[in-house]
């Protein structure tokens, strides 16, 4: 089944690149598998602190996805798999991709302001050496722009 692989934060653009890929799922009989990534904690050398601070981290992070799985659920019948992933996210997100090889697409959102960030910076950069394509959406669109591009 083909898969659209999404990265995401707390980003207005990350939930722009959600909702087109559910779009996109349900229009080709495909799914979604959400990636979220866990960021690293400053070092605190206090080993009880540290592992405190990356437990909330974590417990964040998987409340994010819950919310953003149950919205796909809603209003797109779409039943995600999630992937909640601590650590470096350049590996994490090319890990991801070779272990399911139905990964049609990496779908990520681009800041609708400045700079695009640095996972579009780095995967469009090396788009020619992935296995699948990588679809970059905009940010700065609407619910009825994406609607109608999805």
């Amino acid at each position: 089944m083909r898969t659209y692989l999404v990265v995401i934060d707390e980003t207005p653009e990350a939930e722009v690149a959600l909702r087109f890929a559910a779009r996109r799922a349900a229009k080709t009989g495909g799914s979604v598998q959400i990636l979220a990534l866990v960021p690293p904690v400053e070092f605190m050398g206090l080993g009880d602190v540290q592992a405190t601070m990356e437990e909330e981290a974590r417990q964040h992070v998987e409340a994010l996805v819950e919310s953003a799985a149950g919205m796909l659920s809603e209003e797109q019948g779409i039943h995600p798999s999630v992937l909640v992933q601590a650590g470096d996210p350049v590996p994490l997100i090319r890990k991801a991709i070779a272990d399911n090889p139905n990964v049609a697409a990496l779908v990520l959102g681009a800041a609708a302001i400045g700079l695009p960030g640095p996972l579009v910076a780095h995967f469009a950069g090396e788009a020619g050496q992935l296995p699948c394509p990588v679809m970059i959406v905009p940010g700065g669109l609407d619910h009825s722009a994406l609607d109608r591009l999805s």
